[in-house]
């Protein structure tokens, strides 16, 4: 197994020299195996084919991408920290061109997990600002939103560097974007407070968990929060969102029921005299 791993990596560092030299991010693998002085069935044995040469390069760019971030210092400032993240993930695009456009540009055929794996590290580094009460969106939903405009502003410097080369446009498109998810937790949140209160609840309670709970009431707590916070809550008969308001619905035999199982009709009227047995 030692000496298996050993080859597939001396055959990753091939393929990710001969793409960083190629005029039209492709490879050759022939040329590969050459390189690592293999013949190529057994790059088919360790890969399958090409296409998944190509997928581990692009798995093991998001190792060299999440080192970088893990390196990168974190401060008690969470939103400062997501701005470095920004230029960081510009930074790596710029240093490593050939690499960044294979880990992020779609490819149907592609089984490569890199490009939902930095989505992750995103969503965990949102999740600190909502924890902070920084965030006014989801944080999957804030996620959506940067990654897209950090990877398109990022293809374009590489596809068209004169016209993109200069970095205030960069942190122009990084602050638009912010505007729409962050709020600066020392500012008043616009908006709905009760919905950023739940958001930043939810958050500490993913990162930090709480001991004073049972599971299954942490459970209730979260789904609770996800309602104030408006994300809907998930209809398994359906397989959609559904609203999270709640209705009055009729049980069999026509008994009206609340959304917490109490039986309306039967419910006593303090308006109303009780009748005897």
């Amino acid at each position: 197994m030692a000496d298996t791993d050993a080859l597939r990596a001396v055959m990753i560092k091939a393929a990710e020299r001969q793409l960083a030299a190629s005029s039209d991010n492709d490879i050759a693998t022939r040329a590969v195996c050459e390189a690592a002085g293999v013949t190529q069935p057994v790059l088919y044995r360790l890969f399958g084919d090409k296409r998944g040469l190509l997928d581990a390069v692009a798995d093991h760019g998001y190792e060299r991408y999440a080192a970088l971030k893990a390196a990168q210092e974190r401060t008690d400032d969470p939103v400062s920290d997501l701005r470095a993240g920004w230029d960081g993930h510009l930074a790596f695009a710029k240093e490593h061109p050939a690499l960044y456009q294979l880990m992020f540009t779609p490819r149907p055929w592609s089984h490569s997990t890199a490009r939902a794996r930095v989505f992750d590290l995103l969503v965990a580094a949102l999740v600190r600002c909502a924890a902070a009460g920084a965030l006014k969106v989801e944080p999957r939903t804030a996620a959506r939103l940067i990654l897209s405009a950090n990877v398109g502003i990022a293809l374009d410097h590489i596809a068209r560097p004169t016209l993109f080369d200069d970095p205030a446009l960069s942190h122009r498109m990084r602050e638009a974007v912010f505007s729409n998810v962050l709020t600066e937790a020392t500012e008043q949140a616009e908006g709905d407070p009760l919905r950023t209160a739940a958001l930043r609840l939810r958050a500490q309670l993913e990162l930090h968990g709480t001991g004073a709970l049972e599971q299954a009431e942490t459970a209730l707590l979260l789904r609770w929060l996800d309602r104030i916070a408006g994300h809907g809550a998930l209809d398994p008969d359906q397989g959609h969102l559904r609203p999270c308001a709640r209705s009055r619905r009729r049980a069999p035999g026509g008994t009206s029921h609340g959304g917490d199982g109490v039986d309306l009709d039967e419910a006593p009227d303090p308006g109303r005299p009780r009748r005897g047995p």
